[in-house]
């Protein structure tokens, strides 16, 4: 009897694995987001067997809610690199769109005519480094690192000291937890609608990038972009077009940070630009293009989050240590990437 039932569970296994090992033959790109996937699953492992309580309701809550925002710039950059570019101005751009749009708050403007302009300013440095690049030439990193600088510059003028939004603004609201389940204790699953937000805009990225013309355009760029021309794809504009999606999303991104923490400063999101880049690629987006996925930009942006709650939860590991297991973290996927685009020629 046991033989019998131990049979047919192997052989699911089996199964499974044989239609994991195919996928991967047929697509080597989806072995870094597998992998990404892997660690992260057993990063969950290993923190509820080291430290318990990872594996409930208050912890996947609280991973979802402090990190909604590097999720949407996560996908933000996703949409870059696809293209063989990247975009070094998200950072600043949260600290000139959230001092701004405090600011703006404070001074009595409506909530969503603020958070309108918070996401323009982004649009707006997106639309500018696009054409830089698009009619001028410019590589994108030198042309998003003129417009990191500009964007923090800018926001020191605004303000060098915390800027705090007022306790009744309505764009407090989208920072409110929301209990989904009462659980024991404080065991409850809770949710903002930032974390719905972010969940929106994975769907949407997911929608234009897998089922649209514009998508394949995106993926046919960081392949080969003369070749994409040759098709008669509408290259130039999409060039534009992702980084005016990259200034946007992080004009968003700003709106969820604000929102969670309810101040603004000109040093926040000093780094966060690196952070997105290294979800991206742990979750197996190839820094040269062409190859990625923003589930997996998803799940990369998790890794970083949930490496943070287990350092804490050790409490004898510095904080330091976050950006050295991130280095590492990001050299193994850097060259696990190689590996794969070696197969791929």
């Amino acid at each position: 009897m046991s033989v019998a039932t131990a049979t047919p569970a192997l052989n699911e296994t089996e199964t499974l694995l044989d239609r994991i090992r195919r996928v991967i033959t047929a697509n080597p790109s989806v072995l870094p987001t597998i992998a990404s996937v892997v660690i992260f699953v057993g990063m969950v492992v290993f923190g509820e067997i080291a430290y318990g309580r990872i594996v409930q309701a208050n912890t996947l809550s609280n991973l979802l809610i402090n990190n909604a925002h590097l999720i949407v710039l996560a996908v933000a950059l996703t949409f870059v690199i696809l293209t063989g570019g990247i975009d070094l101005s998200v950072g600043s751009i949260i600290a000139l769109s959230s001092v701004a749009g405090v600011m703006l708050s404070n001074a009595g403007w409506n909530a969503f005519a603020v958070i309108v302009a918070m996401i323009g300013i982004g649009a707006a440095f997106g639309v500018v480094s696009g054409i830089l690049i698009r009619y001028f030439n410019v590589q994108p990193f030198i042309a998003t690192l003129a417009m990191m600088f500009l964007g923090r510059g800018l926001a020191s003028l605004l303000s060098t000291k915390p800027e705090r939004l007022g306790e009744d603004s309505p764009i407090r609201w989208i920072g409110v937890q929301l209990k989904v389940v009462d659980g024991p204790k404080v065991n409850d699953l809770v949710i903002t609608p930032a974390v719905l937000i972010a969940v929106i805009v994975v769907a949407v990225a997911f929608f234009v990038l897998h089922r649209t013309r514009t998508g394949r355009t995106v993926y046919a760029i960081g392949g080969s972009e003369s070749s994409a021309l040759l098709m008669g794809l509408p290259v130039h504009r999409t060039k534009v077009l992702v980084y005016v999606i990259s200034g946007s999303l992080a004009g968003l991104a700003a709106v969820l940070y604000t929102a969670r923490l309810g101040t603004a400063q000109n040093i926040t999101g000093i780094g966060w630009e690196l952070d997105a880049i290294a979800a991206a690629v742990i979750g197996g987006t190839v820094l040269t293009g062409a190859y990625g996925y923003v589930l997996g930009s998803v799940v990369g942006a998790l890794v970083l989050g949930l490496m943070n709650v287990l350092i804490t939860r050790d409490g004898g590991i510095p904080p330091e240590m976050t950006t050295i297991i991130t280095g590492g973290i990001l050299l193994v996927f850097v060259l696990l990437q190689r590996a794969v685009t070696r197969k791929r020629e």
